[in-house]
């Protein structure tokens, strides 16, 4: 088992890029959350259809929600990608 955690912190030690796809997401997952906040903040409807300000926000606020998990998903599926093309590159430079 410690093999394969050396193996696992190793090739993420000496791939920069997978390093990049995990922050990347995680960053992304955030930034989409945070500005889908701000736009959604201030957001309220004027003149005969204010009562629909909350059903619009809160469709808004599910789509940027899906955003930012397609993000991540997105990101860290890149990630494992890279990892086995690090992987691979790893064991045949020794």
């Amino acid at each position: 088992m410690k093999d394969h955690f050396f193996e696992i912190l190793a090739v993420l030690a000496y791939s920069t890029r997978t390093q990049a796809a995990i922050v990347l997401g995680v960053v992304s997952f955030v930034v989409i959350h945070i500005v889908g906040v701000y736009a959604l903040d201030n957001f309220q409807l004027t003149g005969p259809m204010p009562s629909l300000t909350d059903v619009i926000k809160e469709t808004f606020a599910h789509r940027y929600d899906k955003a930012a998990w397609a993000a991540l998903l997105g990101f860290w599926w890149l990630a494992v990608k890279l990892y086995r093309k690090g992987k691979r590159k790893f064991w045949n430079s020794f």
